[in-house]
């Protein structure tokens, strides 16, 4: 059967978009190359233009560069034409990205969207509220616990607010009786002589003659009791 109908041949898979413009790419450069020798060829006939005089000699040398010119304008044309095609498939290259970009993106978000609505099922706004309720509850009853842990066991619950607001108010106005004009209190002052004499209630001397002072003599030196010297 193989030797009458034959094998199947194996078609090439078409070009991609990068590959057909790569290759364009390429024959453009090509044309590109051709245009530029052309260009130093024209340069030296102009140079030749210049020097010869006007005459056959000088008509060859344009008839020749007209030729070159006539290239030039053709290769231009082709390299054009080439340059657009490679703008035309860079075109379609981008839309092409840009459609797998969005094939990509909207397979992303399917994904997505399945999981999240996997999740939400296991979420419940309910069961959310039910357990912020719960958690309010605790932290008022552990409130309740940390203030009974807290109360003094000697205060008793029958004082009244109004007489220790009393005592208080006594309190800080004997505090303004011991400060003096300077702001400073009574224990911080320093302390004062005491009355001995007050203190102990002792009698005062009696008054007499008062002792005649003695007489000085020549030298300034108190004078010796006569009755010493008797003795």
């Amino acid at each position: 059967m193989q030797r009458i109908f034959g094998n199947k041949k194996n078609k090439d898979p078409p070009p991609s978009i990068s590959d057909a413009s790569d290759k364009i790419t390429k024959r453009g450069d090509t044309v590109e190359e051709k245009i530029k020798k052309l260009d130093i060829e024209l340069s030296k006939y102009k140079e030749q233009i210049k020097k010869t005089r006007p005459g056959p000699a000088q008509e060859a040398v344009k008839a020749r560069a007209m030729r070159v010119l006539k290239q030039k304008r053709m290769y231009e044309g082709q390299r054009d034409m080439l340059y657009n095609q490679t703008f035309n498939l860079d075109q379609v290259a981008f839309a092409a990205e840009g459609i797998k970009d969005a094939q990509q993106t909207m397979s992303a978000l399917k994904s997505a969207n399945k999981e999240l609505k996997g999740m939400m099922k296991t979420v419940k706004i309910q069961d959310i509220d039910n357990l912020q309720d719960e958690m309010m509850d605790l932290m008022e009853v552990s409130s309740e616990i940390q203030e009974t842990l807290g109360r003094s066991y000697n205060v008793p619950d029958d004082i009244d607010e109004d007489e220790l607001m009393g005592e208080l108010d006594a309190l800080e106005a004997d505090m303004g009786f011991e400060t003096e004009a300077d702001g400073v209190p009574s224990y911080l002052q320093p302390d004062k002589e005491q009355d001995l004499d007050a203190e102990l209630n002792l009698p005062t001397a009696p008054m007499g003659h008062a002792a005649r002072p003695q007489a000085e003599d020549d030298l300034s030196l108190p004078s010796v009791p006569r009755a010493s010297l008797r003795g």
